[in-house]
């Protein structure tokens, strides 16, 4: 893949993750604070469980996106990992950060 292109993925991606981030911290619903009313509690715990789940998954995400971008500059982006094969650019235009083949990752 060509280089300009690699990095132009890899900006955008980095944007969506930051931008993922961003939004989830906690909007305050205008709801008075009521230690009595479970189904306010309920709804806040769930709700803080799902973006601290979210926010685990975007931060492994940034960091795959780290190691592309290490391997952009080191001249290994879009070989695997596992194997040193060609990543497909069809692959990496849908996964930028994809650090195997399809089928390694699939196996």
């Amino acid at each position: 893949m060509d280089p300009e292109r690699a990095r132009a993925l890899l900006d955008a991606e980095r944007k969506r993750i930051e931008r993922a981030l961003s939004g989830l911290r906690r909007e305050d619903d205008a709801e008075e604070a009521d230690d009595q009313d479970p189904q306010n509690l309920a709804a806040d715990l769930y709700q803080d469980e799902l973006d601290e789940g979210r926010s685990e998954d975007l931060r492994r995400e940034l960091e795959a996106l780290e190691r592309a971008e290490a391997r952009l500059a080191d001249g290994t982006y879009g070989i695997s990992v596992v194997s040193g094969k060609p990543i497909p650019d069809e692959r990496l235009e849908a996964i930028p950060t994809a650090e195997r083949t399809a089928e390694e990752e699939a196996g």
